[in-house]
């Protein structure tokens, strides 16, 4: 495993949730890092794999709440590099998809702060296996498409192609999909994808308290207002999302109830 030089910021997937999902490269990064600056979606266990006298800041963004600007958090990577500090700015999944890692990689750079990047997990692949929800199966589909469901502003993104992604691709993938889900159904069935198509939402992807609803594009905004789902949520529509039934839900359940704690051992 690599060392952690003082004065580098490295950016680091977290993987989906569950602590299992880091990579080893994290759980050394962790071991190492003077600092962590993390997101909202990096449980306590993750954060158990930092030494302990690591210290810890938050810098979560939950939509509808008071959060962190960007550039706060930008400039506050570069002044603790500055200082000397390692560095590790962690982010739930993977930092390169939707996560604004690329956006921080870059100020980094303009700054002359040296960075390593850690590619994670990310809930799009993770937290669909988890589910039961397998990305592609030969009979269904060869194409994926992930998006997200709002833009920078927190808006639905104006700017896609919805009736050429619905064209093109059998299988959606939306990351951050619960605060526009109706729109999102809209746009979607404007764009010409049928109303009983196969739909799920995965809510708390990996962890204990994952829950998984199954649906049809039609139904699936009443059925999660129904059972009171509430991000953070994946929104995934298409024929792979049958497949869940098939593997059995003790399949699934065995693998989110662990028979001895998760405990970090320190990378070498």
């Amino acid at each position: 495993m690599p060392d952690f030089p003082p004065g580098q910021v490295w950016l680091a997937g977290a993987g989906p949730g569950d602590p299992g999902l880091l990579t080893l490269h994290a759980v050394n990064a962790l071991n190492q890092a003077d600092t962590v600056i993390y997101d909202a979606l990096v449980g306590e266990a993750i954060l158990a794999c930092a030494k302990p006298a690591a210290m810890l800041e938050y810098a979560g963004k939950r939509g509808g709440k008071p959060s962190p600007k960007q550039r706060d958090i930008t400039l506050r990577l570069i002044e603790l590099a500055r200082q000397g500090r390692r560095v590790l700015r962690l982010k739930g999944g993977d930092p390169f998809v939707f996560g604004r890692g690329a956006e921080e990689a870059l100020a980094l750079r303009e700054a002359g702060i040296p960075f390593r990047i850690i590619p994670g997990i990310s809930a799009g692949i993770g937290g669909l296996a988890y589910a039961g929800i397998p990305l592609t199966h030969r009979d269904t589909n060869s194409c994926v498409t992930f998006l997200t469901g709002h833009n920078a502003q927190g808006e639905l993104p104006d700017s896609l192609d919805w009736a050429a992604m619905v064209r093109a691709s059998p299988v959606l993938v939306i990351y951050m999909a619960m605060k526009h889900l109706d729109r999102l159904v809209a746009k979607l069935r404007h764009a010409g994808l049928a109303g009983d198509r196969p739909a799920a939402l995965v809510s708390h992807a990996t962890l204990p308290q994952m829950r998984v609803l199954t649906a049809t594009l039609d139904t699936i905004v009443g059925r999660a207002a129904a059972d009171g789902f509430a991000p953070p949520a994946l929104f995934v529509i298409g024929e792979v999302v049958n497949l869940q039934q098939q593997f059995g839900t003790s399949n699934l359940q065995a693998m989110l109830l662990p028979d001895r704690d998760v405990s970090c051992q320190k990378a070498s």
